[in-house]
């Protein structure tokens, strides 16, 4: 039996020649947008009612769009790990599946987490620039072991950045609204506490928790506040977490010191943002996920998600 397949996950499309044979084999038929970043609401609309699968990116499944698109879409293969911007309850009362590949990214983002820490501490963007302008300026760094990281969010990536930390020798703080392992705790040495204190104390802030409504807008003018002068924030989540006009605020009147960006609460970066001209603010385009290995391992899964939702019976050796 053919299924009709839209597929508009941005780091598969490239590939799509690699896995024509699979695609092939199992009689299913791609639709395939131009997609640049992410398909919004109105954008998947277009389309209501003529696939009975999807592979996506962070597309924007709001209810409307799964209502017009039931009851013959039975699939939503997510590429990757999040799955905020689509209506889970929905997906569950319109009997959609909703796959995901859990723990995808932790290496690549622990490791991103890390960089910019090790970047930051060390000044090593500032002493670049500095010579490349013809200025011999000894800017003072620190050691990552004199100073504190807070982890908000103990998940896979969070646990990943914790034990790198301590390969590092630094002190370790961390929050999460549910209980963590006790195992790890003792393994680890991280301290938990509440945000407040977490936030307090550190000299390195990483964000690392899921984006839903009670983490929305959890860095806000008022947390922002009850950080330290010299507090570093690192956001590699998600964007909403951080409320941006107010870490803008907080970052031009010096209430903290810097801040390191992979996400955003608008993607792309709008070209206007106060952000792209700040010197004490690192940005990447929503990129701490880059891993060739990783990547593999998650366009094969997305693709057995799929098969599977759609009941058909998947071959390892497809």
């Amino acid at each position: 039996m053919k299924h009709t397949i839209l597929l508009t996950a941005p780091y598969m499309i490239p590939f799509l020649d690699r896995f024509k044979a699979v695609f092939e084999k199992y009689d299913l038929e791609l639709i395939v947008p131009d997609v640049q970043e992410r398909m919004e609401e109105d954008d998947l609309l277009k389309y209501a009612g003529q696939f009975d699968g999807a592979i996506c990116g962070d597309d924007r499944y709001t209810v409307r769009v799964l209502e017009a698109c039931s009851p013959r879409l039975k699939i939503i293969s997510k590429w990757g790990t999040g799955v905020d911007s689509i209506d889970a309850s929905a997906c569950s009362r319109l009997n959609i599946i909703l796959a995901r590949t859990p723990n995808a990214f932790t290496t690549p983002v622990a490791d991103s987490v890390l960089s910019y820490m090790l970047t930051f501490a060390r000044r090593i963007s500032w002493m670049d620039a500095a010579m490349k302008r013809g200025e011999w300026e000894k800017i003072p760094g620190k050691t990552l072991s004199e100073c504190t990281l807070g982890i908000i969010g103990i998940g896979n990536v969070g646990k990943a950045i914790a034990r790198r930390a301590k390969a590092f020798g630094m002190k370790v703080l961390g929050t999460d609204v549910v209980e963590i392992d006790h195992v790890f705790i003792s393994e680890s040495g991280i301290h938990m506490t509440n945000l407040k204190s977490l936030l307090a104390d550190s000299d390195f802030i990483s964000v690392n928790c899921d984006l839903n409504p009670t983490s929305h807008h959890l860095i806000n003018a008022q947390t922002l506040s009850q950080m330290k002068p010299s507090a570093i924030l690192i956001n590699t989540a998600r964007g909403p977490i951080v409320d941006e006009k107010a870490l803008v605020a907080a970052l031009h009147s010096g209430q903290i010191a810097g801040a390191a960006l992979d996400v955003f609460e608008h993607e792309p970066l709008p070209k206007n943002s106060p952000l792209l001209k700040m010197d004490n603010v690192m940005l990447a385009p929503h990129n701490s996920n880059s891993s060739p290995t990783a990547w593999e391992r998650i366009h094969w899964n997305t693709i057995k998600n799929l098969v599977e939702g759609l009941g058909i019976q998947y071959s390892v050796n497809s």
